[in-house]
């Protein structure tokens, strides 16, 4: 591979010599050859010459599902892939959220196997507990030793106290990251929806926020008493965010992360009963996702992720309360951040992440291997079926207005673009 970008501004806040100036960056075989002012490359080069083309090093989300295996019809390895590296991710965090689950090192190594001829790079999540039931631990140390980069059942809070415990212990030997979702199933009940004015106004189930701060923290509690590693996905609630903020202080070793349709939208959304807001966690109130986009401004929430969940029409196109949850976000992921913040925030959100899962950071200079995202951020749209490249297309983000739009990606020496 052989590739020019021209007059690229380069987005990189810790590299002050190169952050938001322009130049010529020559990529041979995978390795930055050159970055100049200006760049004469004759041989076979391919240039890329967008009009306000910026770069950055790759972008990285922590939490995304595909299907394959058990549920290729929502989305396979490889169009999953295409989807992130077209978006312009180039790294992901896959959730453990197929069928079987990976439970075990030869899941993780067949994961692994199927995307290694891919531009993006695979990070496996394998579960928690056997078969994500939550009542054995899985094969940690072994899913460590293949590949996987932590551990945690898909939207499945952990009921038992002790597994909790016992799984920090056992995991803090090895460094591993133990995730939970923090949602106490007894509180939340039959809810569906965010347990306030607007629920009871639809007439919907509601899951009151104390069902997440509950479970939450317990969680640090636990935390407290055992060390070791714990990463709290997708949280959405203000109380959440200052139970995090004060166990911080205490010097745990918790991070936590926000789905970005948590961010933009409330349970305001759901007058219309249109199923693609049906999510988990649930769309909160004004007041939440307000304490949300704060909380990752102070560095209280560490990661934003799309929490990209395709699921096929048939299990969305129903009634609201039979409906599945979650929303694909891949493709909006950077219009929709580049609305709600400056541009270098949008960058720094969509490129940190990777030093907690124990993934190698990508440096944007001379002599590096190329792991870079191309992207527009002035471009304005509507967002529609025709930027989706996702098998199934349950977006929340359907009809919104965007800023900015990724290009493609460079990495493991290939070109999505």
């Amino acid at each position: 591979m052989n590739i020019l970008l021209k007059s690229a501004t380069i987005v990189d806040p810790s590299n002050k010599d190169y952050h938001l100036k322009k130049r010529d960056i020559h990529i041979k075989n995978g390795i930055i050859e050159n970055i100049a002012p200006k760049l004469d490359i004759q041989n076979n080069v391919t240039i890329i010459d967008h009009k306000n083309l910026h770069v950055s090093i790759g972008w990285f989300d922590t939490g995304v599902s595909f299907g394959e295996p058990g549920y290729e019809e929502r989305e396979t390895i490889a169009n999953g892939l295409y989807t992130a590296g077209s978006s312009g991710f180039t790294d992901i965090v896959l959730n453990p959220n197929t069928n079987p689950v990976p439970d075990s090192s030869s899941d993780i190594i067949f994961l692994k196997n199927a995307a290694k001829s891919s531009a993006v790079n695979l990070h496996p999540l394998g579960t928690l507990t056997m078969k994500s039931e939550g009542e054995c631990l899985a094969e940690l140390y072994d899913m460590k030793n293949a590949g996987a980069v932590g551990f945690y059942d898909y939207k499945r809070p952990i009921n038992n106290s002790n597994l909790v415990k016992i799984a920090l212990q056992y995991a803090h030997n090895f460094n591993g990251l133990v995730q939970s979702f923090p949602m106490d199933r007894q509180i939340a009940g039959k809810g569906i929806v965010n347990e306030g004015e607007v629920s009871t106004k639809l007439g919907l189930k509601g899951i009151p926020n104390l069902a997440e701060e509950l479970n939450l923290a317990r969680d640090l509690f636990i935390l407290e008493y055992t060390g070791g590693r714990l990463h709290l996905p997708t949280i959405s609630t203000a109380k959440s965010v200052s139970l995090i903020a004060e166990a911080k202080k205490k010097g745990l070793d918790v991070s936590c992360s926000v789905a970005i349709h948590n961010l933009c939208f409330t349970d305001e959304s759901l007058v219309g009963f249109d199923s693609m807001f049906k999510l988990m966690p649930p769309l909160r109130t004004k007041k939440d996702s307000k304490a949300l986009v704060k909380g990752l401004k102070d560095g209280v929430i560490d990661f934003v992720t799309t929490d990209h969940r395709p699921m096929d029409i048939e299990l969305k196109r129903v009634e609201f309360d039979n409906a599945s949850n979650g929303t694909i976000g891949l493709e909006s992921a950077f219009g929709t951040l580049n609305t709600i913040f400056n541009l270098e925030t949008t960058i720094s959100l969509l490129t940190k992440g990777r030093e907690r899962y124990g993934i190698p950071i990508p440096v944007l200079k001379v002599g590096e291997k190329a792991t870079l995202t191309l992207f527009d951020p002035e471009i304005e749209y509507i967002f529609t079926e025709d930027h989706i490249r996702s098998s199934s297309k349950n977006s929340t983000f359907l009809g919104r207005k965007m800023k900015g739009k990724a290009l493609g990606i460079i990495g493991n020496d290939q070109l999505i673009h």
